[in-house]
């Protein structure tokens, strides 16, 4: 498989999901790239856009196992990854696999839940295993978090610890649709007469490794690579900032720039492949200085800022 195969079989992929999602293309494409990339996604964004249908669709075209996990404060870990409980009739102790053994978690509104339960996820996510009573179990393969929060309601919630939300490959929202859009939706329901969406699978988990594996195919140059490491030096530099991106936000960078490459059917990553990314991929990682945790654009403001700083390379030859 080629980069060239790849970007048509994602073209493929996400014209199917707008069947179901109308009007978020590039949101599409931007999910895309990171299941290519092999990250996790964090889904910020108010309720009723969507979120959940997303996820769903996703796994449905990908040929993929879809479980979703809601997050209340009384669930538990072993609610998440599962555990040994006492068979009567063999004598012995069989293990009870939880929602996390399979290939798109949906971990909805993840912030309503403890911090011990949203722990549990942790491992899953960076080590793709989870360890119950001393056993290390391997998670299905390929194997991606999808989590959403609402960002407007806190009463009643525990905001994700930093170690977490670094392990989420980009933070995204959906948005509201156009009126347009809007009315297209409305007009889809009547013409369906039902609510669900009978979606085509396109691919399956053994195609879509082979596309991940193209991505270490994906030629980047020296110059490329040291753009995204002064983005990320600069985020921890910048006076707004108490703490910037760590090493895993230029890493994300570089994942994402080279999945963004491959969607276009290049085998090789522009410098727009990556500034794409920055917002994305950096926001979530950056703490800001107290007088600015009000303001719900200071991150974004702070990026754009950096970007407009940081000189892009101009690559010779392309």
């Amino acid at each position: 498989m080629n980069t060239t195969e790849v970007a048509q079989i994602s073209d493929r992929i996400i014209t199917e999901i707008e069947r179901a999602i109308v009007g978020k293309r590039d949101l599409l494409e931007r999910i895309m790239a990171a299941i290519l990339a092999g990250g996790h996604v964090l889904l910020e964004d108010y309720p009723g856009l969507a979120k959940t249908l997303i996820a769903n669709s996703f796994a449905t075209v990908l040929g993929l196992d879809f479980k979703r996990i809601q997050f209340t404060p009384d669930l538990l870990p072993s609610d998440i990854t599962g555990s040994y409980i006492f068979d009567r009739q063999q004598g012995g102790f069989e293990l009870r696999e939880g929602p996390v053994f399979a290939n798109i978690i949906l971990a909805d509104e993840i912030n309503r839940a403890s911090p011990k339960t949203q722990s549990a996820l942790l491992e899953a996510m960076q080590e793709y295993q989870v360890t119950l009573d001393g056993e290390t179990l391997p998670l299905p393969q390929p194997f991606l978090v999808m989590a959403t929060q609402n960002p407007i309601e806190y009463e009643g919630t525990f905001p994700l610890p930093e170690a977490q939300l670094d392990r989420f490959l980009m933070k995204l929202s959906v948005g509201y649709p156009s009126l347009e859009e809007e009315q297209e939706i409305l007009r889809r329901r009547r013409a369906r007469r039902q609510d669900t969406f009978d979606l085509q699978q396109i691919t399956s988990a053994d195609e879509l490794l082979a596309m991940r594996a193209v991505m270490e195919d994906v030629h980047i140059e020296a110059d490329l690579e040291n753009y995204i490491a002064a983005i990320v030096h600069h985020t921890r530099r910048e006076q707004r900032t108490a703490v910037g991106a760590s090493p895993r936000g230029s890493l994300a960078l570089l994942k994402l720039a080279r999945a963004k490459a491959a969607l276009d059917g290049r085998a090789y990553v522009l410098p727009d492949d990556v500034k794409t990314f920055i917002q994305p991929a950096l926001s979530h990682r950056l703490i800001l200085k107290p007088d600015l945790w009000m303001n719900k654009t200071a991150a974004y403001e702070v990026l754009d800022t950096i970007a407009n700083l940081v000189p892009v390379p101009v690559i010779e030859g392309l």
